[in-house]
Formats: C-alpha cells, structure tokens, sequence
C-alpha cells in the first residue's frame, strides 16, 4: 500500500487531508512541524508529501533538502499564491503547487498518480539503457554529448508534474522532446495533445484551447471541447508559444495559477489536471522584451528550461539519425535502400539550416531519387546538401541586406499585387523541385535553375515606411525574404525565424495559395 505523509499544522486540514487520502488506498501520517515530519520521513519514506508552506518552525520548502523528489513526489499546499513561491517550488523539485481550499478532484489525480509510479522509474531506466546500446531514448537519436545532457535533463524532469519550456531552432525536435518526457512520465497513458500556437486564428484559438459553448458566439452550432478539457490528466504541449496573443497569456497563466478555466460563453470554471509543456523557436527573454511573452508566464513556464543544440553543433549523430529514416522508410516500403559512404560524407559536411526535419526531408527524397539499393551523394537533393556545401556561390548570387535594400516583388504593394506574385512565385517553386527530382537534364539544367532562381525572381525595392501597419510591414518582409529565397518556403520561414506552418498561414492570408 502507497503511503502519504500529510505536513499540515492546522489539526482540522491535516484531518480532512487524510481522510481524503485514505479512501484513495493509502497509509497515512501526519506532521504538524518541520521537525515531527523529518522523524516521520526517517521512520518510513513515503511514496508521496502533502506539505504546507508555512509551519510552526519555518517553511515547507526546507523538507526538500530530505526527501528524493525522483522516488517521492511532493505536492506543496498553500493559502498565498504567488508566481515566484510556485516557480521556486517546482524548480526544488515539488510534483504540483495545490491551492486551499483544495481541489479535491485535482488532489485525487495527484494520488492517481503517485499510484503509476514505479511503472514510470522502469520506463525511464528502459530509456537510459537502450540510449547507452542503441543511441536512442524515447523518441530521440542520439550518442553525442550535447544529446546526453538533454536525456540527463529529460529523466530529471519527466517523473515530476513540472511544467518545461523547450528551446530550439525550428526543426530540432522540440514536439519530441515534449512527447518523450510525457512517455516517461506517470502521465503516460493518458492523452498527449500538442497545439501550434501561431498555426491558429487570434479569434480562434481561445475557443480551441479552453471550449466554448453552444451559441456562445457566431457559428457555434454545438458544443466544442477544448484541448485542455480533452487532455485531462495528461500532457498538453504548446508549440511557439510565443504567437499566442498577449490576452490570452494572461488566462493560460491562471490556469497554471488554479488549475481552472472558463470555456467561452459558460458562466462556471471547469477543473483540470493537464502537466503544460511549451516551446519556442525565439529566445525568450528576448520575446519578453519584445513583448511577444508575458514575463510572469515566462517564468511559471521556464520551471525547467531545455535548450535543444541544432544539428550542426552534433554532427557525429547524422548518420544515426539518418539510418533511423532510411530504416523506416525501408520498413513502409517493403526495400533495402542504404547510403554510400560518399553519401553519408555528404550529409554530415553539411550544415543543415532546417536542422533534423531538414535531414529527414532530404533522406525521404534520396529514397525517391536512387534507382537502386543505393543511395549515393547525388540522389541527394542539390538544392539541400550538394550545391549548398560543395560548390561556390554562384557570381549573380544575393546577399540578404541588413536593410531597406532588399527587394521585393514587383506590381504595387496591395494585397492584390502580392498575392499574383505569390502564386506565381509557388508555380515557378513547384517547376524547380519537379526539374529536382527528375535530376535535371544531362547538361545540369536543375544546378543552373536553383543557383539562378533568385536573379530571375520581379523584383522591386522594399518599402516600410513610418507610419505603415505592423501587418503591412511584416506581410512586405515575409514577400521579400519569400523572393530572396527564389521561392523555398522553408527557407524562408527559417531566415525569418517563424515556422513553416505560421509562413503558410501568413501566404495564405496573402492570397498566395
């Protein structure tokens, strides 16, 4: 039987505490001080620490220094909320920060969990063996020691309930690493939700969040239930975090705050017990300067940050990582395709901008491109890995400008005007990669169309005045990186620093679709 110590001094809270607790299937002991609940801890080590802030003889947070957090969760209790105590808290290694009066419901998930406990440890040691046999953990690759940190950092945090912001350039496996901690969590077999912040409509994205009722507003025909409702005891991870509207901000911090929230157009909170993990492609002191992230979620979200390395700073890890898509790739479709030596040269040479999505791109089309079992340097993409790395720039090749002298597409600056040119940007993209992945004509015609792209791009100075909207502004930065880029989204959502996914939202807006 599972064994709570209850760290309360009030006689009547520690009362209600364990009666709740012992219809859940555990023992229980109470300590009404610091010093009755170390005596308690000697005797028997409990599996889980309801511990009140504020004692007799000091503060809860000081029984952290003697209890392993990585064998007993501790759930802190208080009257006095504040973002820096739960912050503090939770990074000391507490499970949850619980509010009086208490939210049954919530505490009892809290139990349920501690119940799954031993199943998670054997899940973690799993993962650390077969990261030290295989180069894998969770859903990760990996041998180098950037990678081994990140598992070290992963197996701290993924037994606890504490909420983590990942960091990383776009590509390097943020929603993984996100998807792996939940794995190893005592979250495990309940949902795991991901949500792209900036993939959603401003004036949608509440109602998709937290739920709306039926005819709450225009077009709500029936009710709808949001992602934190549907990922009830689970994980729900939150993608670019960063273009979620400052409103909105505020209400995702007092759900972390309470643990309740408001679908739209009902009258009373609804609880949740959902572990937040987010995550960001932006440095996120500098999104709190530019006012893109509150500071006070920065630091209810940053408890436990993870900073993922690009690619490039691991380059002895691309050929495992590219054996893992070739593997997989051979296992869809039923082949026996490997990479030349020559090939595998190739890949890790390279600098890989759009970091691991980027080297599974390019594996996926070397797969189409070799004709046989093998898959040499020159079924690889040019335009990705062979004219990027081995050749030079070609003499007509742009530079982008610091400012005001890059150019844009021609025919006006009206949204009509854009979204011509955008369309006929994407035709001439689409005749690119179609030359690509026929290998071009003998004479290297495919070479010459991606090396020349951007010379042959209209173009037209860039115009940001003062005065000028934000949106306008930004739709004319995005057409010309667009044009710079001769077209490839993907780089250009990777020089403006966004997703590919906002690019597409923001072209289509444009009218380029």
């Amino acid at each position: 039987m599972p064994h709570a110590l209850i760290v309360e001094d009030d006689s009547g809270s520690a009362a209600m505490l364990a009666e709740v607790v012992s219809t859940e299937g555990f023992s229980t002991a109470v300590a009404q001080s610091l010093r009755d609940a170390r005596q308690q801890l000697a005797f028997r080590p409990p599996d889980v620490v309801l511990l009140d802030l504020t004692l007799p003889d000091g503060n809860g947070m000081e029984l952290f220094d003697n209890v392993d957090s990585r064998e007993c969760e501790i759930v802190l209790i208080t009257g006095h909320a504040s973002v820096e105590t739960s912050v503090q808290a939770l990074r000391l290694g507490a499970a949850d920060y619980l509010l009086k009066p208490l939210n049954v419901d919530r505490l009892r998930a809290v139990l349920d969990r501690v119940r799954n406990g031993g199943e998670s440890r054997g899940r973690l040691r799993e993962g650390q063996q077969m990261a030290e046999a295989e180069g894998r953990f969770g859903r990760l690759w990996g041998r180098s020691e950037p990678m081994k940190e990140i598992y070290r950092q992963i197996g701290r945090v993924a037994p606890t309930a504490v909420t983590a912001l990942v960091i990383g350039e776009s590509g390097t496996g943020k929603e993984l690493v996100a998807h792996t901690i939940h794995d190893l969590s005592r979250r495990a077999k309940a949902p795991f939700l991901a949500v792209n912040c900036g993939a959603i409509s401003p004036q949608l994205i509440e109602s998709e969040l937290f739920g709306h009722e039926k005819g709450s507003f225009t077009g709500a025909v029936r009710q709808h239930r949001g992602f934190f409702e549907r990922s009830d005891g689970g994980t729900l991870f939150l993608d670019e975090i960063t273009e979620m509207p400052p409103e909105l901000q505020v209400k995702l911090l007092r759900v972390l705050e309470t643990g309740t929230f408001t679908p739209v157009g009902a009258d009373k909170p609804m609880s949740c017990d959902v572990r937040i993990i987010a995550a960001s492609n932006r440095v996120p002191l500098e999104a709190v300067a530019q006012g893109r992230l509150r500071e006070d979620l920065y630091y209810r979200l940053a408890v436990f940050p993870i900073e993922l390395p690009p690619l490039r700073e691991r380059p002895e890890d691309i050929p495992l990582i590219a054996e893992h898509f070739l593997e997989s790739l051979n296992t869809r479709e039923n082949a026996n395709k490997r990479l030349s030596e020559r090939a595998t040269q190739l890949l890790k040479a390279y600098s890989w901008p759009g970091n691991v999505r980027e080297l599974r791109n390019a594996i996926h089309r070397g797969f189409i491109l070799a004709e046989g079992d093998l898959i040499d340097a020159d079924c690889l993409p040019l335009e990705h890995v062979a004219g990027t790395m081995t050749e030079p720039a070609a003499p007509g090749a742009q530079e982008l400008p610091r400012a005001g002298s890059f150019t844009a597409p021609s025919g006006g600056d009206s949204a009509t005007a854009t979204g011509e040119w955008l369309r006929e940007t994407s035709v001439r993209d689409e005749s690119q990669r179609e030359v690509a992945m026929t290998g071009g004509d003998e004479t290297g015609a495919t070479a010459t169309s991606v090396a020349s792209a951007s010379d042959s791009a209209p173009q037209r100075p860039l115009a940001i005045t003062i005065g000028m909207t934000i949106a306008d502004a930004e739709r004319e930065l995005i057409v010309a990186t667009l044009a710079h880029c001769a077209g490839h989204r993907e780089r250009a959502a990777e020089m403006l620093g966004i997703s590919a996914k906002t690019l597409y939202n923001r072209l289509k807006q444009y009218g380029g679709f």
